[in-house]
């Protein structure tokens, strides 16, 4: 996880699902911005339904959540 966040241009709250039940019950929305990078990657790493899907994963591109056009652009 880790990696992934530091090998792209998206910013780190872009990988969690802040639509998900879990995102919600923990209130992240009001939490986020008061974390560290580090506590985001932990907190990210405990739960998978915290990460936002699909994601997809190459040598030099991920994509976060689905776009359909930029899916199409990239691959």
């Amino acid at each position: 996880m880790k990696e992934w966040i530091s090998n792209n241009d998206y910013p780190i709250n872009k990988f969690f699902n802040s639509r998900g039940k879990l995102y919600k019950e923990l209130k992240l929305k009001d939490k986020l911005p008061e974390m560290t990078d580090a506590d985001k990657i932990k907190l990210l790493a405990t739960d998978g339904m915290l990460v936002k899907r699909p994601i997809y994963i190459s040598d030099d591109i991920i994509l976060i959540g689905f776009k359909e056009d930029e899916w199409k652009d990239i691959l």
